[in-house]
């Protein structure tokens, strides 16, 4: 066997999926030290809390322009929490995807610069925690009326005790890793990685009900 054939035979190094770093280390989030899951966390609140900007922006332009949308079934439902839902969507799914090709090429089960798992973790705490109606929230519905076509009868405010505490609350429980949260992280590949903030998610939004029962 020639040198030149025995070359032939050595299968070419698997280039940098950077596409699945980007999107894993949410921006290179990830790289940031000390806690780099801290900081994916932070990104959630932020993104979280950015869907109301974008929807309080939408009524206001098409209540101030004079423009009578057409009413559409879907119209009937929130669409702070409708935006939120696609959201928690697509990070669940691009996260799953993303992590698993950074996790496979660095050779690591959880590697701790991936951070996707926090983002999407503290983002659908505040999702399944459901913001309470807040006073901004129900002049803006009272003004617009219930039949204006994006009207929003349950409008979701951003109230930044509400925030600390549903990212405090995430954060506790990602960390402790309460049954059955710890026993996920052994699926497969992006799914260990993800599965186990989604779980913490539903434990810390629970928290999050509790607490508004409690008046608090």
């Amino acid at each position: 066997m020639t040198p030149e054939t025995e070359v032939a035979r050595v299968p070419p190094q698997q280039s940098k999926p950077r596409i699945a770093y980007l999107i894993a280390t949410s921006l290179g989030l990830g790289y940031l030290r000390p806690a780099p899951g801290t900081w994916g966390s932070l990104a959630g609140v932020i993104l979280a809390s950015a869907g109301w900007g974008i929807v309080f922006g939408a009524i206001r332009l098409f209540d101030g322009i004079g423009i009578e949308a057409a009413h559409s079934r879907w119209l009937e439902f929130d669409p702070f929490i409708l935006l939120q839902i696609v959201i928690a969507v697509a990070l669940c799914a691009v996260g799953v995807a993303a992590s698993s090709r950074t996790a496979a090429f660095a050779r690591m089960k959880d590697p701790q610069f991936v951070v996707i798992d926090e983002v999407s973790g503290q983002q659908l705490t505040l999702l399944l925690g459901g913001f309470g109606p807040g006073r901004a929230g129900m002049h803006l519905w009272n003004a617009v009326g219930a039949n204006h076509p994006l009207s929003v009868s349950g409008m979701i405010e951003p109230n930044w005790k509400y925030l600390l505490l549903g990212f405090i609350l995430f954060r506790g429980f990602d960390i402790w890793k309460p049954f059955p949260v710890r026993q996920a992280e052994s699926l497969p590949g992006g799914w260990g990685i993800m599965a186990d903030d989604w779980l913490a998610a539903i434990y810390a939004a629970a928290g999050l009900w509790i607490a508004r029962w409690l008046g608090l």
